[in-house]
């Protein structure tokens, strides 16, 4: 349960920081050059501090509205781990099964193929194609990735955009299958 909160805050985190950067880049006006162009996103970010600064007053003249805030965020984060049609209003003590790491990694290596590398945007597409992780984002899926020990770099390079993937030689290491030699440094440390 610890687990899946812990991954849900991160989860949420993420698209709640994404989406307000989204919403201040916004403010940029492609009809405009120069330091004119980017007052739209000065605007946009001194407004946000505003705001903030304004909830920050709000809260201290009246801190049981903090309770409010962490039930809602804990919410959030049990709903942002939940799995592919599971209830949104079941009791919060049925925790669903964590997933098989040793499955996710067969299905990192069949979407590997032949390739030493793949972005996340690839697996999620995969993933989705066949009908599991509807509505997730890359950062869902990092998030889940980073949950069972799956390493994810944040910058590979496949068709020369680097973004966040995997590499082969990275689950070989982490998880030898009986297809691969276990790496030295696993064999050192036995």
């Amino acid at each position: 349960m610890i687990g899946r909160l812990a991954a849900g805050c991160e989860i949420v985190a993420r698209q709640r920081s994404e989406a307000l950067a989204k919403w201040v880049q916004a403010g940029r006006r492609d009809d405009l050059t120069g330091y004119r162009a980017a007052l739209g996103p000065a605007v946009r970010l001194v407004l946000l501090c505003a705001v903030a600064y304004g909830v920050l007053a709000v809260v201290r003249a009246a801190p049981w509205l903090m309770w409010l805030f962490a039930g809602w965020w804990l919410r959030a984060a049990w709903r942002a781990t939940r799995a592919p049609g599971e209830n949104v209003d079941e009791p919060l003590d049925d925790e669903p099964d964590e997933p098989d790491v040793e499955a996710v990694v067969a299905l990192l290596f069949e979407v590997l193929g032949d390739r030493d590398r793949v972005h996340l945007s690839t697996v999620l597409a995969h993933l989705q194609k066949e009908g599991q992780c509807e509505g997730w984002t890359v950062a869902d899926l990092r998030a889940r990735l980073d949950a069972l020990g799956i390493p994810v770099r944040p910058k590979v390079k496949v068709g020369g955009v680097p973004t966040r993937g995997i590499l082969r030689a990275d689950l070989a290491s982490h998880f030898p299958g009986p297809e691969m030699p276990p790496s030295p440094a696993t064999v050192d440390a036995a």
